[in-house]
């Protein structure tokens, strides 16, 4: 079955080349770089002995950043390789790690590419986050005698039925996985479903709980607003989607009609729709201020809209109110504890399934609402603008959410240690 996922792969590949050069024309950084997605580095010098960890985009990256940390912190002496498969992801490792890690695009999951990689960086331990099987790199790293490990593993209802479907190929794939620490049990039970060897299953919790916002980034979001937005009741709907900007729009507009005052900070999830979801505001009538025009709102302005890269979760914690997108469409949303930790009550709509157990969590200990539309989305996000004591309440128990669940890094930073030594051979198991 994997020769004809790797045929497969190889007839598409002209198609996802298209597909790149298509994205480029909104976003060039698509079209740069293309050699490294068949692991030809020109520029990046060979590496020897890397612990690689592969994190796909901005989001996985964003929860990579604490366990990378931890883990150099406890091995400091050994080289770190980091990969991802996007410019966004890309753009935002280099800004937060820069040159104290060696990184690139993994290529694509064909023989060539795959072994280019491996003789090129040689790791001793190879660290997927969340939910990525690449059946010719897992083989080959089994082959070669690579540990490999997933990390804050997680498997939706929907992602495991479409493993399902081809259940030789990622039975024989997670065969190669020394390690899951998985999210929950739940994702546990769904891996060990797939074909994963319960042995080698551990639940580690979310390392999206050891998200931090320092005293530095508060003191950044405060004189943000300040410069831009002074005295402004403001609200802000991050990483969102088509079909969902104009649900937002929407309830602005009936915020607007209360409180005439609110401003929207509007964050689409993919900067190639930035020009895109301009328009939509723009057809608004509403006042418009973006980012990247690097000037402060007038009085007059309703929406900003943050077109750019890597500021999103500084910008939360400039609003009084966040809504988290990718969940008024069936999207599955995105990470809520990034309002969360900085104590801003967090709103989502009725799609959270890839951030189900959060969320439910979060809504169960009162630092979130669920909202099901844009009347909903409006009427709460005015209730709470109006409401300061109860919108510091709902914030005081979003943080302390995220507190109280701390110390996922740590517990995978111990279980992927234990496998720099050498190979997990099959009699051995983790500690769950």
């Amino acid at each position: 079955m994997r020769r004809l996922y790797t045929a497969l792969f190889y007839a598409a590949t002209p198609f996802i080349l298209g597909r790149l050069a298509w994205r480029g024309l909104k976003l060039p950084a698509y079209r740069e770089r293309w050699g490294e997605r068949f692991a030809r580095y020109a520029t990046v010098p060979d590496g020897e002995g890397v612990v690689w960890f592969h994190a796909v985009s901005v989001g996985e990256a964003e929860a990579a950043f604490p366990l990378i940390r931890a883990f150099r912190a406890r091995h400091p002496g050994l080289p770190i390789l980091v990969t991802c498969t996007t410019p966004t992801g890309s753009a935002r490792i280099e800004a937060v790690l820069g040159g104290t890690v060696a990184h690139v695009y993994l290529p694509y999951d064909l023989p060539g590419g795959v072994d280019r990689f491996l003789d090129r960086f040689r790791p001793r331990l190879g660290v997927i986050l969340e939910t990525e099987i690449w059946p010719n790199l897992y083989r080959e790293c089994a082959r070669r005698g690579i540990p490999l490990a997933i990390a804050n593993g997680r498997l939706s209802e929907k992602s495991a039925r479409g493993y399902g479907r081809i259940a030789g190929l990622v039975a024989e794939s997670l065969a190669a996985v020394d390690l899951i620490a998985a999210q929950t049990p739940l994702d546990a039970k769904r891996y060990v479903a797939i074909g994963a060897d319960p042995r080698k299953v551990a639940v580690a919790g979310n390392i999206k709980f050891d998200i931090e916002f320092p005293a530095p980034l508060r003191e950044q979001a405060s004189g943000l607003r300040e410069t831009l937005f002074p005295g402004r009741p403001v609200w802000i709907a991050g990483s969102t989607h088509p079909g969902e900007e104009e649900q937002v729009l929407a309830a602005h507009a009936l915020v607007r009609s209360v409180l005439p005052d609110a401003l929207l900070i509007l964050a689409p999830r993919h900067p190639d729709r930035f020009q895109e979801v301009r328009s939509l505001c723009y057809r608004t009538g509403i006042p418009l201020r973006c980012r990247g025009e690097s000037l402060p709102c007038e009085s007059g302005t309703g929406i900003f809209l943050l077109d750019s890269l890597g500021e999103l979760r500084c910008f939360y914690g400039t609003a009084d109110v966040a809504f988290v997108g990718g969940s008024l469409i069936p999207q599955g949303g995105h990470n809520v504890l990034e309002p969360a930790v900085a104590g801003v009550p967090v709103l989502f709509g009725p799609h959270m399934f890839n951030f189900a157990e959060i969320a439910r969590r979060l809504e169960q200990c009162g630092g979130a609402r669920l909202v099901a539309d844009a009347d909903g989305l409006a009427a709460t996000v005015v209730g709470w603008l109006n409401r300061p004591d109860t919108r510091s309440e709902i914030g005081g128990k979003a943080s302390a959410f995220v507190d109280e669940n701390r110390g996922a890094v740590a517990r995978v930073v111990e279980l992927i240690s234990g496998l720099l030594p050498g190979r997990l051979d099959s009699s051995r198991t983790v500690d769950t």
